[in-house]
């Protein structure tokens, strides 16, 4: 993607499929807030389901965010495994203890698989509360963990997603492990736009840190 346009396109593209704004967030690295400003200015909602082409861009605005578009890496096993090599790397000065990887869904998922699979060890996956998001408060909302793999159980575990915007998700991941009586004790992902070093006590690596610089108008 090179411009705002092919953003409000691809979210058009993926409200016209039926996915919430939460997972068009998800889908396109950006804040919640931003997708919902995308889907608006696409002219097609999560109810139509016809194809017309999204409104062009006018110049008009938005929030302000950070796209990050790492279908480079993505698409291409070979390089995944590369990048994944990296981020274990990155996790295993916590030791050889640690026998959980927990990866955030969507993308955090494959990205993790990798990972644990670097780290030998077990694999689970969570599925946050944006993924039923479309408007008001999120708190409403409740995350799940997937049964077809690894439980908490009290256990030790790293967390991998693929892009920190708000920092959001991540944190609720972190008590939602703490709830099942886990211990989070590092997280990881490719890229962080906060600049974060730690979350909820929880130490926050990154491949890139994205910071954008300058003045708000």
């Amino acid at each position: 993607m090179k411009n705002v346009d092919d953003l409000i396109e691809s979210a058009a593209e993926l409200a016209s499929r039926g996915l919430s704004k939460g997972e068009i967030a998800d889908e396109l690295n950006v804040s919640r807030e931003t997708a919902s400003w995308l889907v608006e200015r696409s002219s097609t909602s999560p109810q139509q389901t016809d194809q017309s082409p999204p409104k062009p861009d006018d110049g008009g605005g938005g929030p302000q965010d950070i796209h990050v578009d790492w279908s480079a890496i993505g698409r291409d096993s070979k390089r995944m495994s590369a990048i994944a090599e990296a981020m274990a790397d990155m996790l295993a000065k916590h030791g050889e203890d640690v026998d959980l990887t927990i990866g955030i869904e969507k993308a955090g998922g494959p990205i993790a698989t990798l990972v644990a699979s670097e780290l030998e060890t077990d694999l689970g996956t969570y599925t946050p509360a944006k993924h039923q998001w479309e408007e008001g408060d999120i708190e409403e909302l409740g995350g799940t963990f997937s049964r077809n793999f690894a439980s908490i159980r009290d256990r030790e575990c790293y967390i991998v997603d693929d892009t920190i915007t708000s920092g959001t998700t991540m944190r609720e991941t972190i008590e939602a492990i703490r709830a099942e009586g886990g211990k989070p004790l590092a997280c990881i992902v490719l890229a962080d736009k906060q600049g974060l070093e730690e979350l909820e006590g929880v130490p926050v690596y990154s491949l890139l840190q994205v910071i954008s610089v300058g003045k708000d108008e």
